[in-house]
């Protein structure tokens, strides 16, 4: 199916809480639009629920969290437990900033995609978004 996707790969792109540093969250968007993505850039100071509620509206493919606030062991499971509750089983929920690598297992473990540190590149985020959604997402 990874050939055949019928439209383009939609991302909502979201910096949820407090966390007022978007520079990182306005980068990554933009190489989702140069890799060929849709991508809807929520702003800053977004809710779990306004993230998810978006999320659905715009019938999005991924979500991708930017966070560097430290609050990613309280935004992540929110998001991941209203995912649940919306029955958005085949959304990924993946992300970045500055998350301990013990915490990114954990978030692993409960659910999330991967979680991309400080340094990783476009490609290796643009590349694990469109194979996650061509092996996961039914159109």
């Amino acid at each position: 199916m990874s050939n055949s996707l019928k439209r383009p790969i939609r991302v909502l792109v979201a910096k949820v809480g407090l966390d007022g540093h978007d520079r990182g969250a306005k980068v990554i968007a933009t190489a989702l639009r140069d890799a060929g993505m849709e991508v809807i850039y929520t702003g800053l100071r977004q809710t779990p629920e306004m993230v998810v509620n978006a999320a659905l509206q715009e019938d999005v493919d991924a979500i991708g969290i930017s966070i560097l606030s430290g609050a990613h062991m309280t935004v992540f499971p929110k998001i991941l437990k209203l995912l649940k509750e919306k029955s958005m089983n085949d959304v990924l929920l993946t992300g970045g900033g500055i998350i301990p690598e013990d915490d990114i297992l954990t978030l692993n473990n409960m659910g999330s995609g991967k979680l991309f540190a400080p340094g990783a590149t476009f490609d290796e985020i643009t590349s694990y978004i469109k194979n996650w959604v061509a092996e996961n997402r039914t159109f």
